[in-house]
């Protein structure tokens, strides 16, 4: 439990990281957060307002960031992917995103680095792959917008098929509260008075 519980605060301090800071930074963008309408220190606003280069070091800093933690603890202990320190050490780097202890407790949306808690997972892609599909199903087969309500029932939908089918119940819970504090995140801090939109893309 001991060494579970050091990857659980590696993980969140490793999320706690705001690599779009980090990027802008080296990079001599300037503050993008203060560029941004939204504020957020996320892959999204690193692209707009830093450029390719400081968008890449971005989603790449993210994805890291969720992907090592998760990656190292399995190396390390051994563990058969369902115990319940498995559970805590994939929620820590979201968590830390979102709530980072270097920003005040404020931090970005968390999308990326729940992938790289995902793909940490590996050899199994498969909570990766269902949180990817339907991502790209609101997007390219019934498109919601804007991009947040798109974000919020892409992760609803996921933690359905989590738990339908893969056969891991932490692995699902883990997402399950990940998801939680994604849409609350997103509903706290969205300003946006946009109406969401559904439409089916081959329909005019």
């Amino acid at each position: 439990m001991l060494r579970s519980g050091i990857y659980i605060v590696m993980g969140y301090l490793c999320g706690s990281i705001l690599f779009a800071r980090v990027a802008a930074l080296i990079l001599q963008k300037g503050d993008i957060t203060a560029q941004s309408a939204d504020g957020n220190p996320g892959t999204a606003n690193a692209f707009l307002y830093g450029g390719f280069w400081c968008g890449l070091l971005t989603l790449c800093g993210d994805l890291l960031k969720g992907f090592l933690p998760v990656q190292m603890y399995l190396k390390d202990t051994g563990a058969d992917p369902g115990g319940i320190g498995l559970l805590f050490v994939v929620i820590a780097p979201v968590m830390g995103h979102i709530f980072s202890v270097f920003n005040g407790f404020h931090g970005g949306k968390g999308i990326a680095v729940t992938f790289g808690c995902l793909l940490g997972l590996y050899p199994d892609l498969r909570p990766a792959l269902v949180l990817a599909f339907f991502f790209l199903f609101f997007s390219l087969v019934v498109r919601i917008t804007p991009h947040c309500d798109r974000t919020v029932w892409a992760y609803r939908c996921a933690v359905a098929g989590m738990f339908l089918f893969i056969d891991n119940f932490y692995v699902s819970a883990a997402f399950l509260v990940i998801a939680l504090a994604v849409n609350l995140n997103l509903r706290s801090e969205n300003t946006n008075e946009e109406k969401c939109r559904v439409r089916i893309l081959w329909r005019h």
